[in-house]
């Protein structure tokens, strides 16, 4: 079992490709686990599309990881996407870290993709089924209500076997699709006292499906800043968070230096999370680096002395 960090992004927070690269090479030089971009396709702020950049990422890194956080299986043909993932797989080298979620029926995907919101979840079971099949047999067919595949197969396989298969949501019917499909669990915007319980959830039905899901499988993210909240970066963040969610992000945020960070990673560690993605809270090019490196000099050497 070991512990990892990763870095997160989901709002595009570099002045030009040319930072975001800048930040690529320095993540992928420096130790970091693993990168994770968000999801969203429909926004007015500026995001990447997550496919397109493990794309990207498989072809400019040659050390770390990188997975999606979360893509919307709920907007995506299985097919398509399985194809996707095992392509970028082969040319990472085993370096892909597929992970799903249903999405959020707020967000503009949905409506604006015409992709209707009824039976979402059951349509993402026969996604993660066909997903799981694609990449390990080598015919697949399949009778479902959404999907109907008839020996259907994928050449040439993912290099990692079996491909993991990251899982997001905290709901009891996504505690029944991690365990039954999933290779590991990514929390969401969670506090560490309402993550504990869905790992111990997940854990029990993996039991019952014959299954095991190893402890280090088990994600949870938060945003960090190295700074004081005092700053209008952290003023911004607090009230657009707020507002969206209607609660302060306090119990998913740390703000200060290397031991608040660790404090709160410790935190989601006790409730049994032992993979992070943990979110610079950064606005330009010079400031997320700035952020990513102090993660690097400061927060990986603690991270390293917990294995």
């Amino acid at each position: 079992m070991t512990i990892s960090a990763g870095i997160g992004i989901a709002n595009f927070a570099f002045d030009d490709a040319r930072g975001f690269w800048k930040w690529v090479d320095i993540c992928d030089n420096g130790g970091i686990d693993s990168i994770w971009q968000s999801d969203r396709l429909i926004s007015r702020d500026a995001n990447l599309e997550c496919m397109s950049v493990m794309a990207a990422l498989a072809g400019r890194t040659r050390r770390i990881k990188f997975g999606m956080n979360v893509a919307s299986l709920g907007v995506r043909d299985p097919v398509l996407t399985a194809k996707q993932c095992a392509t970028i797989d082969v040319l990472s080298e085993g370096r892909l870290l597929p992970a799903f979620g249903l999405g959020s029926t707020r967000s503009r995907d949905y409506a604006a993709t015409g992709t209707s919101t009824r039976r979402r979840g059951k349509r993402m079971d026969e996604c993660l089924e066909i997903l799981s099949r694609l990449w390990s047999e080598e015919a697949v067919s399949t009778d479902g209500e959404f999907f109907r595949l008839d020996e259907a197969s994928i050449a040439p396989k993912p290099v990692q076997q079996p491909l993991p298969l990251w899982v997001g949501g905290s709901a009891r019917q996504a505690i029944e699709r991690t365990a039954r499909w999933g290779t590991g669990w990514q929390a969401g915007i969670e506090s560490a006292d309402k993550v504990g319980p869905v790992i111990r959830a997940i854990k029990e039905k993996t039991r019952e499906f014959g299954r095991r899901i190893d402890e280090d499988h088990f994600g949870a993210g938060f945003g960090f800043r190295f700074g004081s909240l005092d700053e209008p970066i952290m003023q911004r963040y607090v009230a657009g968070f707020t507002r969206s969610l209607g609660k302060p992000p306090d119990a998913f945020t740390a703000v200060g230096g290397r031991d608040e960070i660790m404090a709160l990673l410790n935190r989601f560690r006790i409730a049994g999370a032992h993979k992070f993605v943990l979110r610079p809270i950064a606005s330009g090019t010079d400031d997320v680096i700035a952020q990513t490196r102090r993660l690097i000099d400061e927060v990986l050497p603690a991270v390293a002395r917990l294995n």
